[in-house]
């Protein structure tokens, strides 16, 4: 199936989605305003102090330069423990408070909860993961030709007895990839790990001391495969650094990548999928609907058939609308950014059979993105357990809040997140009417953050000025207007 990535720069955000077959698959929404605790920071590398032991939860809180301390916990932190072959050494053996720490960041805050951490620190590239501190070569699970996973472990064996040190995972881009090119990925991220090692030595504490890349070097390094068939861009600045990274680091994608400059937005046949993930309400093309509803422990997925009637046997209508939920729930968490928890009630139905393939369809949803699941079995209730690793808040928790006046949503957009579409208006304002005045009218907690978090700086240095900022009381808080005078 042809892939599709769109990457929509603005002064505030910048938004990659992939797209096959016209249809939203993925979504990444990075903020480039805001607090520092806003930005991801997911693959960082921090030199980092530990600040307190807790062995009641065999962790230890490291200040790593953010509002909040990350939190290492005894099993991440293992590698660091001085004698060989120690694999149960208890969080307080292995940390003492005041400790300088090599970190990295493998979860951004979520809620009242600070970073989660790992002292086993691993640099991507485009085939392989290299994990300096961990021997050993690992295949990707999603790699399935045993042939070819035993050719690439030679491959890896062979460089690691020769030529380096550490381990390494080899990625599922690394499929049929030569000897010459796993070594030159290698050999990279090789360098890159003395230059952490160097600069450790005379750094502060806390100290960042790699930075992952940025949200469009990122995409292409993790989400380009032989089926991206093009990549679009709709700011030219930002293409051509693109094409350079790509030019150094994927040869041969340097070609997919192509300017977007069309009058219609580049997500503008996407603007209502992406508004509609923070809805509870989910439509199925059957007439059925699925129902999201997160709580702090977990998310609850209710599939409906609505309208739809397969035939005059429930039991087929039952097993017709689960196939599609179970297709669609993948997607939606997916694109969602759902993690931990989640609880499914399918339309009950009496065939043990039936169970089985909506399971095998949810497995085979959930899987396309790698991010590890756990699918449990049907409950004496009918009920459906799975578990998906929360990487990242998810999109409900980034853009919405609760609300009491917000005709029975139970959610309200937050400040930034209409912030984030306003940008975008003025954006696209000043390219149908350059070098006019902009007229933006807001509500004032909009207007405020606009203020605060100095986004109208951010849009003077992509060119556009002479803008004017009114508050009104009046205007609902995602009600905004954005126009020209003269």
């Amino acid at each position: 199936m042809a892939q599709e990535i769109r990457i929509n720069v603005s002064a505030g955000e910048v938004r990659v989605a992939v797209v096959e077959d016209g249809r939203l698959e993925a979504l990444s929404c990075t903020r480039l305003l805001g607090t520092e605790e806003s930005a991801g920071h997911v693959g960082d590398i921090v030199l980092g102090r530990v600040v307190r032991v807790v062995p009641a939860v065999q962790a230890a809180f490291v200040e790593i330069g953010r509002d909040r301390a990350g939190f290492l916990g005894a099993r991440e932190a293992r590698c660091l423990a001085p004698a060989e072959g120690e694999v149960e050494l208890s969080i307080s053996q292995i940390l003492r408070e005041g400790d300088k720490v090599l970190v990295q960041i493998v979860k951004d805050p979520i809620g009242d909860k600070g970073a989660r951490l790992t002292a086993n620190v691993t640099i991507p590239g485009r085939l392989c993961v290299f994990t300096p501190l961990q021997p050993g070569v690992g295949i990707s699970r999603r790699i399935e030709d045993e042939a070819e996973r035993l050719r690439l472990a030679e491959i890896g064996e062979a460089l690691f007895a020769s030529e380096f040190k550490g381990g390494c995972i080899l990625r599922t881009a690394a499929v049929g990839a030569s000897e010459e090119d796993l070594r030159e990925d290698l050999l990279r991220l090789e360098e890159e790990w003395g230059e952490i090692s160097a600069a450790r030595k005379s750094a502060g504490v806390p100290s960042t001391l790699r930075r992952d890349l940025g949200p469009i070097e990122r995409a292409l390094r993790d989400i380009v495969h032989d089926t991206t068939s093009s990549i679009l861009i709709d700011n030219a600045v930002a293409a051509e650094k693109a094409r350079a990274y790509c030019r150094e680091a994927m040869p041969g994608v340097e070609g997919r990548i192509a300017v977007y400059n069309d009058s219609l937005p580049l997500f503008a046949d996407l603007e209502s999928d992406i508004d509609g993930l923070i809805l509870p309400r989910v439509p199925l093309k059957c007439g059925g609907w699925l129902t999201v509803e997160g709580t702090e422990a977990l998310t609850a997925i209710d599939v409906n058939s609505g309208s739809f009637t397969h035939s005059s046997a429930v039991e087929d209508t039952g097993l017709a609308v689960n196939l599609e939920a179970a297709a669609e729930i993948g997607r939606q968490l997916r694109l969602r950014g759902v993690g931990g928890l989640i609880v499914i009630d399918f339309i009950h139905m009496r065939e043990p059979s039936h169970y089985e393939r909506v399971l095998a369809a949810l497995g085979q949803s959930l899987a396309r993105d790698g991010v590890p699941v756990n699918i449990g079995k049907v409950t004496d209730f009918g009920l459906v357990e799975v578990t998906r690793k929360r990487v990242r808040e998810s999109l409900v928790q980034l853009w919405s809040e609760d609300c009491g006046t917000c005709h029975g949503l139970g959610i309200t957009r937050r400040p930034e997140a209409v912030a984030m579409d306003l940008i975008r208006r003025v954006e696209e304002t000043a390219r149908v009417a350059p070098g006019k005045p902009i007229l933006v009218t807001a509500a004032p907690s909009v207007i405020a953050w606009l203020l605060v978090h100095e986004a109208m700086d951010a849009l003077s240095r992509a060119g556009i000025g002479r803008i004017s900022l009114e508050e009104d009381a009046r205007y609902p808080r995602e009600r905004f207007e954005v126009g020209t005078r003269g």
